[in-house]
């Protein structure tokens, strides 16, 4: 693969915050570099895909909790977390979940109608048993 370098001037406080992000992955300034450009464009095709909007309200409280839940994460984590990223993998998560419930309870059914047609016509053991004195 033919590879081509990118040289640029970037301000201090950004610099030092790139590389504590480089530090934390434990990677290159080029791996770096590349995953920001592919991420770059990754959304950008995300963006000419078609989409669609959810507009919700939700309490102050709840609002208030979603804001400092991002704070710590940026604290603990170092790379912001907008709302719309959380939400996002909040729905995801939830329709993953959703969705192995989901194939859980069918193959559940698929068994229980399995051993049912297997069952048919047969009457089940009398597990009772009576102690005649």
């Amino acid at each position: 693969m033919e590879t081509k370098g990118i040289t640029c001037r970037i301000p201090l406080a950004l610099h030092q915050k790139i590389t504590e992000e480089m530090r934390s992955q434990g990677i290159t300034v080029g791996q770096f570099i590349e995953q920001i450009i592919h991420e770059h464009y990754e959304k950008g095709e995300l963006t000419m895909a078609k989409t669609r909007t959810m507009a919700f309200q939700i309490s102050e409280e709840l609002f208030q909790r979603i804001k400092e839940y991002l704070t710590r994460f940026e604290q603990v984590y170092g790379r912001r977390l907008t709302q719309k990223e959380f939400v996002l993998s909040l729905i995801e998560n939830a329709l993953e979940e959703a969705d192995e419930e989901f194939e859980a309870a069918t193959a559940t059914e698929d068994t229980d109608a399995e051993s049912g047609q297997a069952d048919e016509g047969e009457s089940a053991p009398d597990d009772t048993h009576w102690n005649e004195e």
